[in-house]
């Protein structure tokens, strides 16, 4: 790191070995590692795979040591083992390229254009090879700690933009990657368009967009150091020496200088970043001057890795390798190869050809290579654009679009033309494209003879078939230019906007020529994508076409034949038969009035409020407010202090379980999961996993030391199946071998043969077969139901259903576990990525036959949780635990992403149905509610949400008379469990369904309804509990006043009268939310607090650090108690033997509890310090406490605390299970697009009462994240399972396993405006500092959004008449959107009353 002087060219040693260099250290690549992804390489292969200490020398530059000269150069080497890099910063999130967490930079040297580039990947994807000769910065490459944050590091923790932080390190090196291949400040549009592949499941966003903004509108001389390094004009860094020189900018120069000051630089208190240049990693030297060379390598299982410098090189290896398989991103053949198991025995990289690398453009139109990168294409299209005349690009402008949803920028920087192309995937958002911009490809054989075809015959009928021989090659494309009033348009609906795959795409070309003053159809061309196993050509429609006038009864016409034209079965795989088919229909429809909106003035004009259809979305930049008082109590508390670990996060340097080194002699773990549903186990076959390689051992129920039946609350389930299985992804047993790929490997080749039994698939199921878990009907009531509904008192009564489905935890960190031996065996250790170690202990204890003192759980952090790792990690653990007992031995266990999602179960599927009585002025008067959810295949925590989705079903509401009954599903999944609101928001969400339909009946607002219904002070729950303090009506009162629900209602009907086909909605919706645990003995918390005579406090407590900031809370409470800053605090792992019997980090609850326990032990240690305090004026706490010692005062103590007046009794139905509620209210707007479903928030405005917030800045980012995170629940999120509903599954198994086909909110989901107030003025009297709980009340504002998008929905159906109620189930995704938008495109595909599937 830092700079080489006076370093000629042929002083160097140029080698032509294998090499890559990462973070500035140069290593030899070994052969043997074709099977290695980089990030596999990065975070430290098995040293069982071979010893290749021998190529471990490597060339380290640092910015201390001056080399002038060759000797020193060439004695400045460092021996390090390849096979354990241990750069574990980079994190393997999912596997597949779709989380951002695994994102490097990787720069090369382009010779053709003398200049460097540099650009993010997914290290999960790239293969190993692929990156030789390349310099791969990872997070660590960029700052620590230690040396110091690098700006975009520093300026991510001081905004608060890392929670769990796992997610963290993806998103520094994104942004580094776009400021390193900038010439410019990048625009803010651009920073958000370089995250569109980073997820995140905490913060919301905001804080992350905050943080990285400041390096588009401020000076970037704290990036480049300018003013260290005083540029002079025309001159540039050089990568070679990294110091100024007069060479050519558009050569190698990968540092800009801006001069935008309409904001103050940040300022970086820790760091001078106006140095940071100094020590920026360079590019470098031995790279600029190294000639590529061709690689033949290998890899295991036989796997051969080639990469040809030259076309006739590819010809050759092709004609000797038939079945080769041509690489150049590896985003589709790494998925094939590690998640479809498909097996390729030739890989032939093709990055370096330069025959397959060609961007010309001549008179006719682009040539374009095969292996042109996506986001090279991307820039040349942007380029071309400019300089040619506009008529002549229009397919170039359409591609444009289409590239910008084309998946993440990770992604896009390595997927190619040509492999996107020879995919053939029915889904693919650019061939429909290239067919119907006239493309044509150009294809050669091995023999050097080319041939060139119509994109059009390129595709053919059949899944992923193409005119392609397998001595054949796709060479180039070449791309026509547009003929004056030639129109080309893409067209693209998905789940998510950002990184996701078309639901239904296409490309629509039409050629008008003018005859007779009327404009007539010379040429067209509609190809789709979705609608058939490969890109389909609406061949009559176009025929019809041809030759007719372009005007409305053109487009009537059109649109019958389209319809019978593009046909889809009712069994089509991926469902939503309706919703595609009424895409092709709008996308038709959307197409004409572009044209002859681009045509107006020549022809007859359409309507102004059409226009709506035509108009692209523009997307402003993200912007929000956080409001909030600063009540400090000490030193500390109240203060908006950062994350104690943020720095750690931001640099790499925070451990997570899979982060921990393994131990020697360890060995990884894979489990053998159910493929079916429910089925009798007839025999289990381990022959030919025996043979495996790295094979050790299996082990089945027979072989558990101790009790083999487990379980959450009832020991209901089986750590192994024994005679049954009841659900896919059942663990039958556990395969240990020496890597974690030859475990899974192993484990696969474990047979299984089952006889099938009938499977339960869904609530109505159970309903109907009565299949619920035992013991688990409960009834709570109020008042007198029956009475109310027969006496009269109710003007109206109304009955109706609510359903919403599941929604997947997606922490970005998977469960983790390592487990070990200690002493022989006598003790278990563990080191666990879960929410609950004391949970772990129980298990693994029960288990194995051990007492709970032998076994020890730790947890440093956790990379998410959100519930999902409260009880469902456990199992996994105590798996995993029995080999590495038994054979006493270090087993590892970390579940890849989509067994993840498959076994651990989601969020509970709701059904309600409800009776509703109310007068004529919006009073409701009974409420009858039964309410079932999908528990799984075992109990789990299933029936105490149930219980508390019971406590909340009356949301805010006063209901006189009121009766809840509720029942738990037993069905043949996984067991569904614990996530962020525990039942409270289904609940909730029944109750604001019939609240909404009330105001439909009646003709009111559903703002007017929920105000006269308000509950008020002294108000006595359907549960015998008071409502004490509280604060619904002025918060309400303030969210009001903020958004100015009067103006913004007026806004949007004037919005909604001059616009056909997008409608804006907007929805006000409160809720409270009870905080303690239902069950009280859970209820307790402990701490331990020791003081150290340097005047340093250590704290240990039972609760988990997540994200959510407990341990900086605590520390803060821990640091005011003490009157010391908070540097002087350390939060200690979560350990079970420094804490017992802790109960899960859940419920909201966590910081009341621990910090109470924290208080309390400072306050003994307070107690005994004060007579000494008394006598002396010490000048410093340190003194003190070394005085104390001195008297040899105790300086440790056990902190406890128990929430107190709680407790409900089932027997009676009547009891206060909650301390108190925290209270809030949201609103929001929302526009959508009729014709597909298509939406976006504009508004968010979020008030909470968190009375005098511990920790004010940590608080925002919780509202944030969990605002964001029930945002994909009500609108995004689908859940789909091989149910009755999705016969295209198979029987119980989970389609949506892995980001690729389950959508979290992205970036681009975002409110337009976000903003976030605190109640001022109302403590807490109920809790410590007078703080209240924040982590899940938040989360049900975002049915604000849901209730927004029904209210523009009602906006679309009033267009057609239809003013009746109709229901919308949750997640409200396109497609129910769409089709709820009934118009005369959609009603010849649905009624009124359609519902849409959804797997319950």
């Amino acid at each position: 790191m830092g700079s080489l002087k006076k370093v000629e060219e042929q002083d160097l040693k140029v080698s032509t070995e294998p090499i890559l260099y990462v973070n500035g250290v140069r290593r030899v690549l070994p052969d043997g590692l074709a099977h290695l992804t980089l990030l596999e390489y990065l975070r430290g292969f098995d040293s069982s795979q071979g010893d290749f200490s021998k190529y471990g020398y490597v060339w380290l530059f640092i910015d201390t040591i001056d080399f002038t000269s060759k000797s020193q150069f060439d004695n400045f080497t460092l021996t390090l083992r390849l096979d354990h890099i241990g750069l574990t910063g980079t994190k393997l999130g999912c596997g597949e390229g779709g989380c951002g967490a695994c994102t490097v930079m990787v720069s090369h040297y382009d010779r053709k254009l003398r200049k460097c580039s540099h650009y993010a990947i997914n290290a999960c994807l790239a293969p190993l090879y692929s990156v030789e000769g390349m310099h791969v910065i990872t997070v660590e490459g960029l700052g620590s700690c230690k040396r110091g944050l690098h700006p975009v590091q520093e300026s991510l923790a001081r905004a608060h933009g890392s929670q769990c932080g796992f997610c963290t390190p993806g998103f520094v090196m994104s942004m580094y990657a776009l400021l390193r291949s900038s010439q410019t400040p990048p625009s803010e549009e651009q920073i958000e368009e370089c995250l569109a592949g980073n997820l995140c499941r905490c913060t919301g966003y905001r804080p992350i967009l905050d943080a990285f903004r400041v390096f588009a509108k401020t000076s970037n001389d704290l990036y480049t150091g300018g003013s260290s390094l005083n540029l002079e004009e025309g001159k540039s860094v050089c990568p070679s020496t990294g110091k100024p020189c007069s060479c050519n900018l558009n050569n190698v120069n990968d540092k800009y200088v801006g001069d935008d000051n309409r904001y103050e630089p940040t300022s970086y208190n820790e760091i001078d970043g106006t140095k940071y240049a100094e020590k920026e990693l360079i590019f470098p030297p031995e790279l600029l001057l190294r000639i590529p060379t061709s690689l033949n390598l290998t890899g295991a299982g036989g796997l051969m890795w080639y990469r040809p410098l030259t076309l006739q090189h590819v010809l050759d290896i092709k004609a000797k390798y038939a079945d080769a398989k041509l690489i150049v991103g590896n985003s589709e053949v790494g998925i094939e190869m590690r998640l479809k198991r498909i097996s390729y025995r030739v890989l032939i990289s093709v990055m370096h050809v330069p025959e397959l690398n060609v961007l010309n453009a001549n008179d006719d139109g682009i040539e374009i290579g095969a292996a042109v990168r996506l986001s090279d294409l991307l820039n040349y299209f942007k380029k071309v654009a400019t300089e040619r005349a506009a008529h002549e690009t229009v397919s170039c402008k359409a591609f444009i679009e289409q590239l910008k949803w084309f998946a993440g920028t990770q992604i896009r920087n390595v997927a190619s033309v040509g492999g996107n192309i020879c995919t053939a995937s029915p889904i693919s958002d650019l061939n429909p494209l290239w067919i119907a911009a006239r493309a044509k490809f150009r294809i050669i054989d091995v023999k050097g003879n080319s041939r060139t075809v119509l994109a059009e015959n390129f595709f053919r009928p059949g899944y992923r078939k193409v005119d392609l021989a397998s001595g054949e090659i796709l060479l180039s494309i070449f791309l026509p230019w547009n003929r004056t009033f030639e129109f080309v348009k893409e067209f693209k609906q998905s789940h998510r906007r950002d990184d996701d795959i078309a639901i239904v795409n296409a490309g629509i070309r039409v050629y008008l020529q003018e005859h007779s003053e009327n404009w007539v159809v010379a040429d067209a061309s509609i190809f789709y994508g979705g609608v058939a196993p490969y890109s389909l050509g609406a061949t009559k429609t176009k025929e019809f076409l041809i030759g007719k006038i372009w005007d409305r009864d053109l487009l009537q016409n059109a649109l019958r034949v389209l319809q019978k034209d593009i046909l889809l079965k009712e069994d089509a795989p991926g469902g939503m038969v309706e919703f595609r088919k009424s895409l092709t229909l709008s996308f038709f429809f959307k197409f004409f009035l572009w044209v002859s909106h681009l045509m107006d003035g020549i022809k007859e004009s359409i309507p102004l409020s059409h226009l709506s259809a035509v108009h692209s979305d523009h997307r402003p930049p993200i912007t929000g407010s956080q409001d909030y008082e600063i009540m400090k109590r000490g030193t500390s508390v109240g203060s908006p202090e950062v994350h104690l670990s943020a720095r750690l996060q931001v640099t790499g340097e925070a451990e997570y379980a899979d982060d921990t080194p393994m131990p020697p002699n360890s060995l990884h773990a894979a489990l053998v999961l159910s493929r079916k549903p429910h089925a009798r186990i007839i025999r289990i076959d381990n022959s030919e996993a025996i043979s495996s390689p790295g094979f050790v051992s299996l082990f089945l129920a027979k072989d558990v030391p101790g009790d083999n039946k487990i379980g959450a609350v009832v020991a209901d389930e089986d750590l192994f199946a024994v005679d049954y299985v009841t659900c896919v992804g059942q663990v039958i047993g556990i395969v240990v071998a020496d890597t974690h790929e030859n475990a899974k490997i192993a484990a696969r080749k474990v047979h299984v043969e089952y006889e099938d039994l009938p499977a339960i698939l869904s609530i109505q199921d159970a309903i109907k077969a009565r299949s619920f878990h035992s013991n688990t009907e409960k009834c709570l009531s109020k008042g007198d139901v029956d009475h109310c509904f027969q006496s009269g008192q109710c003007d109206q009564i109304i009955e109706g259903e609510v359903q919403m489905g599941g929604q997947e935890h997606f922490y970005l960190e998977p469960q983790s576990s390592l487990i070990w031996t200690v002493d022989g065996g006598n003790e278990v250790h563990m080191i666990s990525s879960t929410q609950a170690p004391q949970k772990h202990q129980k298990y693994v204890s029960h288990v194995l036959g051990l007492p709970m003192s032998k076994v020890v759980c730790k947890t440093k952090r956790i990379g998410g949780g959100f519930g999902g790792k409260e009880t469902r990690s456990a199992f996994i653990a105590a798996a995993a635990s029995v080999p590495s007992y038994l054979l006493n031995r270090p087993v590892k266990i970390t579940l890849d992403r989509d067994v993840d999602m498959m076994i651990t179960g989601q969020r509970h599927s709701f059904l309600g149905k409800y009776k509703v009585g109310f007068t004529n002025d919006g009073r409701v008067l009974a409420l009858d509610l039964e309410i079932y959810n999908n528990g799984g295949n075992s109990l789990d925590l299933s029936l105490a949400i149930l219980e508390r989705a019971m406590f909340h079903s009356d949301n805010v509401y006063e209901i006189p008379n009121m009766r809840v009954m509720g029942k738990v599903c037993f069905t043949n999944f996984p067991s569904h469990t614990a996530f962020r609101g525990f039942g409270g928001p289904q609940g909730m969400l029944i109750a604001e369904n019939w609240i909404q339909r009330i105001a439909v009946e009646l003709k009111m607002s559903p703002e007017k309804i929920r105000e006269i219904n308000f509950q008020g002070e002294g108000s006595i729950l359907h549960y015998g509990q008071k409502v004490q303090y509280s604060t619904l009506a002025p918060l309400w009162d303030e969210l009001k006043l903020s958004c100015n629900f009067a103006k913004a209602r007026e806004e949007v009907d004037q919005f909604n009268g001059h616009n056909r086909w997008r409608k804006r909605g907007i929805a006000m919706v409160p809720n409270k939310f009870g905080i303690s645990f239902t069950t009280k003995l859970m209820n307790q918390a402990g701490a331990l607090v020791q003081v150290y005579t340097d005047g340093t406090v250590l704290v240990t407590h039972g609760g988990v650090e997540m994200g959510q900031g407990l341990h900086t809370k605590v520390a803060q409470i821990a640091a005011s108690a003490f009157n010391i800053p908070l540097s002087s605090v350390f939060i200690s792992d979560t350990s079970t033997d420094k804490v017992p019997n802790a109960s899960p980090t859940a419920a909201s609850a966590s910081s009341d509890m621990y910090g109470a326990a924290v208080l309390d032990a400072c306050e003994q240690i307070m107690a005994r310090m004060e007579p000494i305090a008394s006598r002396h004026n010490f000048t410093s706490f340190a003194e003190l406490v070394r005085a104390c010692y001195a008297e040899r005062i105790d300086l440790s103590a056990h902190g406890f605390y128990i929430t107190p007046d709680i407790g409900f009794d089932w027997t009676t139905a009547k009891g206060k299970p909650f301390r108190y509620f925290t209270y809030g209210a949201a609103f929001a707007e929302v526009e959508i697009d009729t014709l597909t479903g298509d939406f976006h928030t504009r508004v968010a405005n979020i008030v909470l009462d968190l009375g005098y917030s511990l920790n004010p800045a940590i608080d925002v980012g919780q509202i944030e994240g969990a605002f964001m995170q029930g945002l994909g629940w009500v609108a995004l999120e689908e859940l789909k399972w091989g149910d009755g509903a999705h016969k295209w599954i198979s029987p119980g198994c989970l389609y949506t396993c892995g980001p690729g086909t389950y959508k979290i909110p992205s970036i681009n989901d975002v409110p337009f405006k976000f903003n976030v107030s605190l109640l001022k003025g109302h403590p807490n009297v109920k809790a410590i500092h007078s703080s209240k709980a924040v982590g899940e009340p938040p989360f049900f504002l975002a049915s604000s959004v849901l209730f927004a998008i029904k209210d523009a929905i009602i906006a679309a159906r009033a267009e057609m008449g239809c003013n009746d109620w109709f229901p919308l189930d949750s997640p409200a995704t396109p497609e129910r959107i769409r089709v709820a938008c009934l118009d005369e495109l959609s009603s010849s595909l649905v009624n009124s009353d359609f519902h849409p599937k959804l797997s319950v």
